[in-house]
């Protein structure tokens, strides 16, 4: 564990201290304390907890997750036992020894604020805010579509906890960094790009979608690239720490994120084809690469693809 540990990988995101900048990504494994504190002994610098509601809500029907030839591509539709119930798990992890995030969503900027206080009185050190779901209450769209929907939503939240809270934004729009701006202005300390990739397949036997929504969100290596696009161009817009997410699998991988401006980077998807074990490989080898390149620190390099 030392090498996870070096001062080489310290980062911080918003005040909160991690290890080495790895994350666990919201909505693999993060449903229990127990599975919570395997990954967290595993490696990871901080934990994201599977989306929670206000209250408990069943998801879609299966099949909700299969596997495409170039990543996952999921319909779960936002399973949730409820904030309050799940407030038992976020106290049992009272004891972590790294950040715990919890991932919060709602159908309304009020619902968001609800679930967001007692998450924050139950023991989260941040927030991450989901903002791709519907918002039911008064567009009809994803409240992560919108400027003026996302302002409120954290407007709300930042006036109801004192822990940090981070923007999680959908790649679903034609200009991410107008988002960022929009979260930022107020009063976001962080954003988290991307959320997933609106996508389908269809089995050709049976001339149906597969996934029973029709409809899901791709992740995995084919959206490396686009993610890897939406953290630059907010890095380029936004002075609040980026999280990469969408791709990660390898120490390439994250160096190539933290290049764009992510400080640091969430592992999803490549938990189902690598293990546990993706979070040491991925931050021994930036661990590596930093030494053999001569920097001291992880921060050293974050942004360094911007230079002109």
């Amino acid at each position: 564990m030392a090498m996870l540990e070096s001062e080489r990988l310290r980062t911080e995101i918003a005040g909160l201290s991690l290890r080495n900048p790895t994350i666990l990504a919201s909505g693999i494994l993060g449903i229990s304390a127990d599975s919570m504190r395997e990954v967290a002994r595993a490696g990871a610098g901080a934990v994201t907890t599977k989306s929670v509601g206000l209250k408990p809500r069943e998801g879609y029907a299966n099949p909700s997750v299969i596997h495409v030839e170039c990543g996952l591509l999921n319909a779960i539709g936002l399973p949730s036992p409820g904030i309050r119930k799940f407030a038992k798990e976020i106290r049992d992890l009272c004891d972590l020894d790294v950040p715990l995030i919890v991932s919060v969503y709602g159908f309304s900027s009020e619902e968001y604020a609800d679930v967001a206080r007692v998450a924050s009185e139950s023991g989260a050190d941040a927030l991450e805010l989901n903002l791709s779901c519907p918002h039911v209450k008064r567009t009809g769209v994803e409240i992560g579509q919108n400027p003026k929907a996302i302002k409120e939503v954290v407007k709300k939240v930042k006036a109801i906890v004192d822990r940090p809270v981070f923007a999680k934004l959908t790649p679903n729009v034609a200009n991410i960094a107008e988002l960022a701006e929009a979260a930022v202005s107020a009063g976001a300390d962080a954003v988290t790009a991307i959320n997933t990739v609106k996508a389908m397949s269809i089995d050709i036997e049976t001339c149906r979608p597969v996934l029973a929504n029709r409809i899901g969100g791709l992740s995995g290596g084919a959206v490396k690239p686009i993610a890897v696009r939406c953290v630059y161009e907010i890095y380029e817009t936004v002075d609040v720490p980026v999280i990469g997410c969408g791709g990660v699998g390898t120490w390439r991988d994250a160096v190539e994120f933290l290049l764009a401006g992510a400080s640091a980077i969430q592992i999803g998807s490549a938990i189902a084809y690598e293990d546990l074990g993706v979070f040491r490989s991925v931050a021994e080898g930036i661990a590596t690469f930093l030494e053999e390149k001569g920097y001291k620190s992880v921060k050293e390099i974050v942004g360094l693809a911007h230079r002109r």
